[in-house]
């Protein structure tokens, strides 16, 4: 299951300005292409609209294709970064259009369920191909979600932590449903994209 049954009809579907570069009007004013990668029912529709709308929605369907949201987030210092997020299907049958919405992406979080070892090992497969084919220089994430069901858990945080650590990634565990960490997530992301070199 997705979030994606509470997005607008018009941010789904069609790829658009797909593979736009990520730009930043000024040194205080960012934009970057985001992409979520992740097996099917893992939470990455969630992980969205808790961040974009503050939402969730226990009752919602699974993303068919992707979905195209964007949100702006003010850092402390005063920076801007809007990010252009490509929430994609985690079913196998759509895997061969993953390629599409990370190719010049600046960023990606790629999300497992930490109940589920399998969904971890998906997360696996994910960050070799965002490897062998994503931007040198893209910032990486790895989420666990579900945090609220640790009870459940099946994949350790030991565990991801030193997947993360191996693949230059950090890490962190959320929760859509309580929304633990959620914006903790992007703000960590924006922090540390690259800042364009002022014009002198």
């Amino acid at each position: 299951m997705g979030c994606s049954s509470s997005l607008p009809a018009n941010s789904t579907g069609g790829l658009g300005n797909i593979n736009n570069e990520n730009s930043a009007t000024d040194s205080k004013n960012l934009k970057v292409k985001l992409v979520l990668l992740g097996d099917s029912g893992v939470g990455k529709s969630c992980i969205v609209l808790r961040f974009v709308r503050g939402q969730f929605d226990p009752t919602s369907k699974v993303t068919i294709g992707a979905s195209f949201l964007s949100q702006t987030l003010a850092l402390e210092d005063s920076t801007t970064v809007k990010f252009e997020i490509w929430d994609t299907a985690g079913q196998e049958r759509y895997a061969a259009l993953a390629p599409l919405y990370y190719r010049g992406a600046g960023a990606a979080i790629v999300v497992y369920d930490i109940t589920s070892a399998e969904s971890f090992n998906k997360a696996q497969y994910w960050v070799k191909e965002l490897q062998r084919h994503g931007s040198q220089d893209m910032i990486m994430a790895l989420v666990g979600n579900k945090a609220d069901l640790h009870e459940k858990r099946t994949v350790s945080s030991q565990e991801a932590q030193e997947h993360a650590d191996m693949n230059n990634m950090f890490f962190v565990e959320t929760s859509a449903k309580t929304a633990d960490n959620i914006n903790q997530l992007f703000e960590e992301i924006a922090k540390r994209l690259p800042r364009p070199t002022p014009l002198s």
